[in-house]
């Protein structure tokens, strides 16, 4: 009679051990969220990307969100960017943005800005908002000792189909503005030189 007993409890253990570890590593829960939102994914999608050390989560979430922004992806595109190392996150909130904003920007564009590591979603929000980029005060000396501070702010708006390879937020201040405020301040040095005393 014991023996019935204890062997009993321990087939309800393992049952309840078996389903636990179920539950840990098949996501039916997301999956259940995926079919309510009107994403077709399967259980074994799932658990492939479980077995190929993708975080379902990671994939699932931004796919809904997409579906329901009216975009067409499907979770091999997203889990191949970020096998990529890529932010799906923000990739798919920036492909959301220019769709709203009619932007034209595809979801290769948007990878390869992504991944050549400036941030989607702000480039897609200069392009709707321009930005404005405040230098820091810079003084040229000219050759007659005369001092010149220029402080500027250069406003800029982003071109997503020139982003990859495209000037950062540094050249920009670089290319803009060290070379107009050392120009300025030959200028002025020669306008302060030909005045007489």
């Amino acid at each position: 009679m014991l023996n019935q007993l204890l062997g009993g409890s321990a087939s309800i253990l393992l049952i309840i051990l078996a389903v636990f570890i179920f539950f840990q590593f098949v996501p039916v829960g997301l999956w259940i969220s995926a079919l309510a939102a009107g994403v077709n994914i399967s259980i074994f999608n799932l658990v492939g990307m479980r077995l190929r050390r993708v975080p379902p989560d990671k994939i699932v979430l931004p796919l809904i969100k997409a579906n329901k922004a009216g975009l067409d992806m499907n979770s091999n595109q997203l889990e191949a960017h970020y096998l990529a190392g890529g932010n799906v996150d923000r990739v798919i909130d920036a492909l959301i943005a220019a769709h709203r904003a009619e932007i034209p920007l595809t979801f290769e564009r948007s990878c390869a800005i992504d991944l050549a590591g400036r941030d989607v979603l702000e480039a897609v929000q200069m392009s709707v908002n321009p930005k404005v980029i405040e230098t820091p005060v810079v003084s040229a000396v000219a050759k007659n000792g005369i001092e010149l501070r220029v402080k500027a702010r250069v406003t800029v708006r982003a071109n997503i189909e020139r982003l990859v390879g495209g000037a950062g937020e540094a050249t920009v201040i670089a290319r803009r503005f060290f070379g107009n405020a050392y120009g300025c301040a030959g200028i002025a040095g020669s306008y302060f030189q030909d005045r007489p005393g």
